[in-house]
């Protein structure tokens, strides 16, 4: 069964450990995200982009792959469901849907309107029992078409947009999506460590997980993140291991062709990659 993603992170925060949010793509990435959530007993959060979401032919399909998938693999651990960076309309259609947690991503509209649509999707996730997260300085890079330049948070921004009673916060602390350039000057902890005064215990996610420095990971769950993301680094490992597969002719050994085959190699370094954040994050063993 799905669970909103409020009382996992609320476990989170006070446990001082982070829940990672692994992006899904197709059948093959939900199999290895759910079986290594139950074989470590890890909380998980299943992120679905709305680019994702149209590719797995809509969000309703999503929802009822996953629905079936934790039934007939015996899933016990807590997931959730949760939407990526959701358009207001996508927003309605993640809820319609069955999900069961929601992102908004505002961070493009000026403060106001993110206020406004932001409380009233609050009103809707909370009467349908979702959780919603929402954002306050975009995030850079690009995720779906939509490209932020790593605006870092304010910190009045996060507290009205906290006071709306959002479940967890998005706040921009100079993280980007896709993999990190070598110039990057690293997370801005003096931003992190003024939103999280700003809005007390509610839980912070930082985006764009991939090529972050493990100390600079540890010290964002110190301050109050309960919520890493985590997409590119898992498309990363699954192309390298299909290249390998494919380049060393297995392809053409026996049934090698066979798509179940050809893609295992992939699935299971999509295993060992959520396998390694979740020790990284501290949630194994805390489902």
């Amino acid at each position: 069964m799905l669970v909103s993603a409020k009382e996992m992170l609320e476990k989170a925060r006070a446990g001082k450990y982070a829940v990672g949010q692994f992006n899904i793509n197709n059948l093959e990435w939900t199999k290895s995200v759910l079986l290594t959530a139950q074989e470590l007993q890890s909380p998980v959060i299943l992120g679905v982009s709305e680019g994702a979401g149209k590719y797995m032919t809509g969000f309703k399909t999503v929802a009822a792959m996953v629905k079936a998938m934790i039934e007939e693999l015996n899933i016990t651990v807590p997931v959730a469901l949760h939407l990526d960076h959701g358009s207001y309309e996508g927003c309605y259609k993640c809820i319609k849907a069955g999900f069961s947690s929601i992102m908004f991503d505002g961070s493009h509209y000026p403060i106001e309107e993110n206020i406004e649509k932001t409380k009233e999707l609050v009103k809707v996730a909370h009467a349908m029992g979702l959780s919603l997260e929402a954002e306050v300085g975009s995030i850079g890079g690009e995720e779906d078409g939509v490209v932020g330049l790593g605006e870092c948070a304010d910190p009045n921004e996060c507290k009205a947009i906290a006071d709306l009673g959002v479940d967890f916060l998005a706040a921009g602390i100079g993280n980007i999506h896709g993999k990190y350039p070598e110039n990057w000057p690293g997370l801005r902890f003096d931003v992190l460590e003024g939103v999280k005064a700003a809005v007390g215990e509610l839980p912070l996610v930082l985006h764009g997980g991939t090529g972050i420095p493990e100390d600079m990971i540890k010290q964002a769950i110190s301050l109050g993140v309960a919520k890493i993301n985590v997409n590119t680094e898992c498309q990363l490992s699954f192309a390298a291991a299909t290249r390998e597969y494919i380049e060393a002719g297995k392809d053409q050994q026996g049934k090698g062709f066979d798509p179940r085959k050809l893609l295992a190699p992939g699935a299971e370094a999509i295993r060992a990659t959520v396998k390694e954040k979740m020790e990284l994050f501290g949630s194994v063993g805390k489902a």
